[in-house]
């Protein structure tokens, strides 16, 4: 295979990895410092907030605990009011250290155990966020802040040899638009954000370094970076190149340069709606991005309430796959890296359904059809797989033993988690019970 080169042209002839398109289902992990004093307001999700409030309101009230030390920044912020209320003038710095003492305390088994519990087919680890601090014994320290901001536990080594024991490829996270120690803090709007990707070429040899050793150490199958990158999408496309050629199976997502993946002038194979962004390009890979809360850092004050339900979370993946896309689900672990018991509840959930259903969601691709509407109401949605084997997927239960789906693909058809055959009178299809799962059930149809 030709080596690829770092231009568009060079980069547009690479066709997505098939294991990417397949796996459907990752988990996210944002795991940092500002999980010790994981505090954000409660408020609406960044983008609703932005738009009804304001990029101003949102930014200084925004519910993403892994930006605290940004809201921190920000004057009249709920973050300022509850930092001097309970912490007084402690500095950031602190927390940094009381993160790396704490996460000694870690069983990477546990996590283990909930990837393979999940049913995800991939992991996405956090390596670097916005403050700045290391999740990986680098040998590159921060030059402002020295090896004080430098895991001396390898939390990136050991998560992702609990996702590879889980039988789960990997991914990493990395922040390479914004570095607070760099570039200062307070951000408080979008264009705010992206101007602040440090340009210089200190930062530059210092990012791509990072990525470099990660690469090395890890052997990752997806990168994931966030915010932007210096030099924008020309400097991106080159070093692109460079990790294409060491990893051929390789996925980048559109963070280096968004503007420049929207306006065709960058690659990137997939791009990234977040929460309710509701981004998304024609016939371009996408992969929904979201915590099972509205942060993706953890976050005390969640609960049941405010949590997305397992309900929700199920139905978002389907939706997500029927239109031909992945769900990145995150979860947010506390600084000793115990995850919290209903993040871990919604994480089982879904891979108790996909245990029944899965057949309907891996390795699939929609239908020419993808949406239908059963006589009742409800939404039904199709994907195919490469056998030409349709599957409908209703959303909600069913009190009833019997459906009417008008529309409905021929052929015989069985319920996912049934062997028997059912009886079936032109678009009303006879079930064995009625479904009792309050997400989906799924019908298989073999044309």
């Amino acid at each position: 295979m030709k080596p690829f080169e770092g231009t568009l042209e060079s980069l547009q002839t690479r066709e997505l990895p098939q294991w990417f398109d397949d796996a459907k289902f990752g988990i996210f992990i944002h795991w940092y410092p500002a999980s010790v004093p994981a505090y954000a307001p409660l408020s609406e999700d960044l983008f609703e907030q932005t738009t009804k409030y304001g990029e101003e309101t949102a930014f200084r009230e925004s519910p993403y605990a892994e930006w605290y030390v940004n809201s921190l920044a920000i004057e009249e912020s709920s973050v300022q009011k509850h930092h001097a209320e309970v912490y007084g003038d402690k500095p950031y710095d602190e927390f940094v250290t009381e993160f790396f003492a704490e996460s000694q305390q870690w069983d990477p088994s546990t996590w283990q155990e909930l990837f393979q519990a999940s049913g995800a087919k991939y992991c996405v680890m956090g390596t670097r966020h916005i403050d700045g601090a290391i999740m990986w014994p680098t040998s590159v320290h921060n030059p402002i802040k020295g090896p004080a901001y430098t895991s001396p536990r390898d939390l990136v080594g050991k998560a992702c040899e609990a996702a590879r024991n889980a039988g789960m490829r990997i991914g990493l996270y990395y922040c390479g638009g914004l570095d607070v120690t760099f570039q200062g803090l307070g951000y408080n709007g979008w264009l705010s954000m992206f101007l602040a990707t440090p340009q210089t070429a200190e930062y530059t040899e210092y990012a791509t370094a990072h990525y470099r050793e990660l690469i090395q150490r890890y052997s990752p199958d997806l990168l994931w970076n966030d915010v932007g990158w210096p030099g924008g999408g020309a400097a991106a496309m080159q070093f692109m190149a460079e990790y294409f050629n060491h990893n051929p199976d390789g996925v980048v997502n559109d963070r280096f340069d968004m503007i420049g993946v929207a306006t065709g002038t960058t690659h990137a194979d997939f791009i990234t709606p977040e929460y309710s962004s509701g981004l998304t390009l024609p016939d371009k890979k996408f992969e929904v991005c979201r915590g099972i809360g509205r942060s993706f850092g953890y976050n005390a004050l969640d609960n049941d309430s405010t949590y997305a339900s397992s309900e929700e979370l199920i139905q978002l993946l389907i939706n997500a796959v029927a239109d031909g896309g992945n769900l990145l689900l995150n979860i947010g672990p506390m600084a000793n890296g115990e995850l919290p018991e209903l993040q871990q509840q919604r994480i089982r959930n879904i891979g108790a359904w996909l245990d029944i259903y899965g057949a309907a969601i891996f390795n699939t691709c929609p239908h020419t059809v993808s949406s239908l509407t059963s006589s009742d109401g409800r939404t039904v949605r199709l994907t195919q797989d490469r056998y030409g084997i349709v599957y409908a997927i209703i959303i909600g239960n069913s009190p009833h033993v019997s459906i009417t789906i008008e529309g409905l693909p021929q052929g015989d058809i069985t319920l996912l988690g049934h062997a028997s055959p059912l009886v079936r009178d032109g678009n009303t299809v006879s079930l064995p019970l009625a479904p009792r799962d309050d997400a989906a059930f799924a019908l298989r149809i073999a044309q």
